[in-house]
Parts: C-alpha cells; structure tokens; sequence
C-alpha cells in the first residue's frame, strides 16, 4: 500500500462506524473510481460543509439560520426535546409522532473524556427557558452512560424553574425478541411499561 492511500485509509477511519476493514475497502474503491467521479464527490462534500450551519436558536445543522423548526410557526414551542446530535433529531422527525422544536446539546457529559457542562449546549438550553411559553422539557439524550448522566444532570438544574422535564421511555424494539433484549433495554421496558 502506497503512503498516500495509507493516509486515505487513517483520514477514513475517523469517520464515524468506519473501522480499519471498511476504511481500507472504502480507500481501494475511491482510488479506483474515474477521476470525475472523485471530484464531484470531493465537490459535494465540499457544497454540504458550506452550504450547513448551526441554528442560532436550537444548534441544529440546518440550510437556513433559523432552522426549518425553530422557524416553523406550525411547531409545537412550548416544548423543546433536547438531544445530543442533529443526526437525533431526523431520527426523532422520522417517527412522525413529534410536533414540538429541538435544542442539540452538541455532546453529552463525559468526565472520562473531559467534557462538562461547560462543554455542551446546556447554558444555551437554560437561557431559552426564560421564554414563559416553554411549559415541557423532554430528555431524549442517549441510553447508556454519558447520556444518562447528561440527562439526569440537566433534570437537576431544571427542577427549580417549574418546568416539566420528561424523559423518552425505554423498551424493547419493535419486531425484537424479549430473550435477545439486553438487561437495561428489558429493565428500562417493564418500568416504563403503561396501560393497554
């Protein structure tokens, strides 16, 4: 393997879910594309990094400054659901089942790694909550440790202000077996079970 291409190869494994196998087969397919091909794959990746922004309001990756909700008048304001990444945002959206704005943490605590409170868009999140209209705070940070804590810790700070602060229920996925379900997975189902 060439320098360059073992330098293709470490710049694809930084990228999310890419491991050394999949960084290496991506690396062989893109050397061996047509030159044009490369090039308009570097050029759209080029567009979409100029073209993407934060929201000012709610840090999502948006086209447009606000985004498409935080400047949608048909949402549901009084109720922001905060998550850790944008990409947990189209995956909420994907449901279908959610009206209400976001606000992206950008990150979740994680003392191991060095990331605090100050780290993270939680003093952004507590500034928009001086508008009277928020009434609902729904915690959709990830399921395992760094976004429990986040959760948990954020919960803290807002309990004083009045506000509901809810979190997404747990559960077995659809068209999954109960045998197969991890233990929190199982445990998080039966206690936020409801009624039929």
């Amino acid at each position: 393997m060439t320098n360059a291409l073992e330098k293709l190869v470490e710049s694809l494994r930084r990228l999310p879910g890419i491991g050394a196998k999949s960084a290496r087969r991506l690396a062989y397919h893109l050397v061996e594309l047509p030159a044009e091909e490369v090039d308009e794959l570097v050029d759209t990746i080029k567009s979409a990094k100029e073209a993407t922004k934060r929201c000012s309001i709610c840090f999502n990756l948006s086209a447009q400054d606000p985004c498409q909700f935080c400047a949608n008048d048909n949402r549901d304001h009084s109720t922001i659901c905060v998550v850790e990444t944008s990409r947990d945002v189209m995956a909420i959206e994907r449901s279908g089942d959610y009206k209400g704005v976001y606000h992206v943490l950008e990150g979740a605590l994680s003392p191991i790694e060095g990331i605090g409170a100050e780290d993270i868009r939680i003093k952004e999140l507590i500034a928009r909550l001086r508008d009277t209209t928020v009434q609902e705070v729904i915690l959709a940070t990830d399921p395992d440790v760094e976004g429990e804590a986040t959760a948990l810790y954020i919960a803290r700070l807002l309990q004083p202000t009045g506000i509901k602060v809810t979190r997404i229920a747990r559960g077995v996925p659809v068209g999954g077996d109960i045998e197969y379900a991890d233990e929190l997975t199982l445990g998080g189902a039966v206690v936020n079970r409801r009624e039929m």
